[in-house]
Parts: C-alpha cells; sequence; structure tokens
C-alpha cells in the first residue's frame, strides 16, 4: 500500500509565493518519478511539473520560470515551489508518484489565487 499526502494548498494574493509538499510513505521499492498536477473547474487536469529519479525535470509552459519541482528522495518528499501566481493558477493541485511500475495519486488540495 502507498499513501500519498499532499498539503499546503491555501488562498494567496496574485503575485505571492506558495509551497505545496507532497509525501509518500506505505511500503515500495523504489519511486521513479514525481509529479505535480491541476485541474480546474470546468477543465481537464493537466500535468504542472515533473521529476524523475535522476533529477530531470519537465514543466508546462505555463509554469516555466515561475514553478520548480525540488525533491528530497531521503524522504520520498517532492514539493511545488510556485511563484508569482496568478488567478489562472487557482485549481485543485494533485501529487502522483510512479512506485514499482505503478502511479499512486493523493487526495488533492485547493490553490485559489485571489487577483
Amino acid at each position: 500500500q502507498v499513501l500519498v499526502v499532499e498539503s499546503g494548498g491555501g488562498l494567496v494574493q496574485a503575485g505571492g509565493p506558495l509551497r505545496l509538499p507532497c509525501a509518500v510513505s506505505g511500503s515500495f521499492f523504489v519511486i521513479a518519478g514525481m509529479g505535480w498536477y491541476r485541474q480546474a473547474p470546468g477543465k481537464q487536469r493537466e500535468l504542472v511539473a515533473a521529476i524523475t529519479i535522476g533529477g530531470s525535470t519537465n514543466y508546462a509552459d505555463s509554469v516555466k520560470g515561475r514553478f520548480s519541482i525540488p525533491r528530497d528522495n531521503a524522504k520520498n518528499t517532492v514539493y511545488l515551489q510556485m511563484n508569482s501566481l496568478k488567478p489562472e493558477d487557482t485549481a485543485v493541485y494533485y501529487c502522483n508518484v510512479d512506485s514499482d511500475g505503478r502511479r499512486h495519486w493523493g487526495q488533492g488540495t485547493q490553490v485559489t489565487v485571489s487577483s
């Protein structure tokens, strides 16, 4: 059983920062890829940022230069550091991990950016 838990969501003013941690626990051998997705009302879930076990990263064009995805392998934790937030970043943010060939999702955390 693998448990993925996001936290850190909330209400933030436009232009501000916010950091979302995602902690992975349970029984697994290795966590390969880790990523953050988001889903705004009425829209499909989209990839925001991802990082491989080797540290290679991938970002959505809309967040490049503003977001980063640091990863702490020792703590089985990945973060989404969001800077210069915009109202269009408002969404539920989900953490996804690829562990032992299976994908696991967290429950999501709401981020609301006020203008």
